[in-house]
């Protein structure tokens, strides 16, 4: 199963769990949704090579039971991802978002257009290095150098050094007002917005009070052509039917086509009967989305599709 491996897999959840194949490692980490029985009997999850265990009192460690290397590399949805265990029990990857990313490639192709891309909150990449290897221009902000620089780093490996990404360290509520005093617009944006937050000066986000208004502040920067924009979430207590209605008002007066849903991973279907159920079929919640479309990039997909 492990030999050469270099792509994500979700192998089962359960329990408050998740077991993820990630390369050639399994790893068992936190999932909170995951309030079903694990469909694998508990022996195929002590093959984990490490797990990731919440203090009562927040926080968390890694619990090692092989050893792994600092760092490695996997592919991800076209991408080539730096993979490293974070002390909040992070990877470098959250792979609920490769659908996204193949999504904002079709918008940008479907554009036939040069378009310029805003991808906040951006964390290490993986969205700004989907739009740039489709051929848009891309700002990549985030308040966190270190994942900045992370985001470098992913680029370099998939191949996409070279393209047209501006990275910067900000404040992203700071940069975004910035920008509407500089007059610069933007044909796809791209939010994924923490619940909480703190930028490189101390700046206090949280979601439910911070994101309405950013949505409105994002509004003065869409062109007068805008392509896309996707909004994505893993804060607790919200539905997508929240998210999409924010987009509803952000985009209010523009001719296009909006959705929302829930972001998931596909559990892996290898066919054999473990205990109870089968290990494959079931799909792991793992946060929301809602996406905006234009009428022009929604119409060209209709077409597409009656093609097919």
């Amino acid at each position: 199963m492990r030999n050469g491996h270099n792509t994500y897999t979700l192998l089962d959840s359960g329990d408050f769990r998740k077991l993820e194949l990630v390369g050639p490692y399994i790893l068992d980490r936190p999932a909170l949704q995951a309030i079903w029985r694990p469909a694998r009997r508990p022996e195929f999850w002590q093959q984990a090579d490490a797990n990731y265990q919440r203090g009562e009192s927040g926080g968390g460690r890694w619990k090692f039971h092989r050893g792994l290397p600092e760092s490695w590399l996997i592919e991800h949805y076209g991408l080539t991802m730096k993979i490293q265990l974070t002390d909040f029990g992070h990877l470098g990857l959250f792979a609920e978002q490769g659908p996204n990313w193949d999504w904002i490639r079709a918008q940008i192709k479907q554009a036939k257009r040069p378009l310029n891309v805003l991808n906040t909150f951006a964390y290490n990449g993986g969205s700004s290095l989907a739009a740039a290897s489709a051929g848009a221009r891309v700002v990549h902000v985030d308040a966190a150098k270190g994942m900045v620089h992370w985001g470098k780093e992913n680029a370099r490996e998939s191949g996409l050094a070279d393209r047209p990404i501006r990275w910067l360290v900000d404040d992203v509520p700071k940069f975004i007002r910035r920008e509407i005093r500089r007059g610069h617009k933007y044909d796809g944006i791209i939010l994924d917005p923490p619940s909480f937050g703190r930028g490189p000066k101390g700046e206090v986000w949280k979601f439910e009070n911070d994101l309405p208004p950013l949505l409105e502040q994002c509004r003065q920067l869409l062109s007068a052509e805008p392509q896309f924009i996707l909004l994505s979430a893993h804060t607790p207590g919200f539905s997508p039917l929240a998210l999409e209605n924010l987009l509803a008002d952000m985009v209010r007066g523009y001719q296009g086509r909006l959705c929302s849903g829930e972001m998931v991973i596909a559990h892996q279907d290898d066919g054999r009967q473990d205990g109870a159920r089968k290990g494959g079929g079931r799909l792991l919640p793992s946060g929301l989305m809602a996406r905006w479309e234009s009428a022009v990039s929604h119409q060209q997909s209709a077409v597409k599709k009656t093609e097919t």
